[in-house]
């Protein structure tokens, strides 16, 4: 077993990670940019894959990668795991009815609810001890489940015609055209000091240096990673300010 994820403010990696060491302690986890990911994924046949819904689709970035090594899922056992502010409807739906598409069988699907991770908006921010008290809840569905899957019971979450229905109406289909592909939307304040970090940290190697300053690429996959680690604040994305960096470590 290996667990992979796409996980911009950490939320996603602690679940995908909990879950793993939980079942398999041997078991490694690996972010979804990794190098080596795609040989290291040909070598295993059970995989835990995880990443944030956004407008209850999965990530593009998430939907690209599958697509693009399309030869890879042939005869793997695939769990899905999405992590979600509020509302995933088929958030695990999204990525299994690719993967099965390319021949993938899975396993099963799990949503979890964990902190808001979209920095620049007022929208589901909660304070400090109430999304404490959201992680803790995470973490004890997590425990369940994997004593669930150690017996040979595997979750459905998000993966039935009604959750398809749900995730469809209920947000996607208003907002597909944010989640169609990869934005260009992301604005890079003058507050910045062209530190480097959100270069070094971006997932999809969106963001250069420039005449030490950051420059955005049209490549971002709304992980909202360089917004919730920027020192100065420089970054937003759907809103026009930062109103929290949200980060998992915040909240343990």
């Amino acid at each position: 077993m290996i667990g992979i994820y796409l996980s911009g403010t950490g939320n996603t990696k602690h679940c995908v990670e909990k879950l793993v060491y939980l079942i398999d302690d041997k078991s490694k986890c690996l972010p979804l940019e990794h190098p080596q990911i795609v040989h290291i994924l040909e070598k295993h046949y059970i995989i835990v894959l995880g990443y944030p819904t956004q407008f209850s689709n999965a990530p593009f970035m998430v939907r690209d990668f599958i697509k693009k090594n399309s030869s890879l899922w042939k005869g793997k056992k695939v769990f899905c795991v999405n992590t979600m502010g509020l509302f995933s409807g088929d958030g695990t739906g999204c990525t299994a009815r690719i993967l099965k598409k390319y021949g993938a069988e899975i396993l099963g699907g799990l949503q979890i609810k964990m902190p808001d991770s979209v920095c620049d908006s007022k929208l589901l921010k909660k304070d400090i001890e109430e999304n404490r008290q959201v992680v803790k809840n995470a973490d004890k569905r997590i425990e369940q489940v994997a004593e669930q899957i150690r017996c040979g019971k595997y979750p459905q979450e998000g993966l039935s015609f009604i959750a398809h229905i749900k995730g469809l109406f209920g947000q996607r289909l208003w907002f597909y055209h944010k989640t169609l592909g990869y934005t260009d939307k992301l604005k890079i304040s003058d507050a910045c000091i062209g530190c480097g970090l959100c270069s070094r940290e971006c997932p999809m190697g969106n963001i250069k240096i420039k005449d030490k300053k950051a420059v955005s690429g049209e490549q971002c996959t709304m992980c909202y990673r360089c917004i919730s680690l920027c020192p100065q604040k420089a970054i937003t994305l759907l809103g026009d300010q930062v109103i929290e960096q949200c980060r998992y470590e915040k909240y343990k």
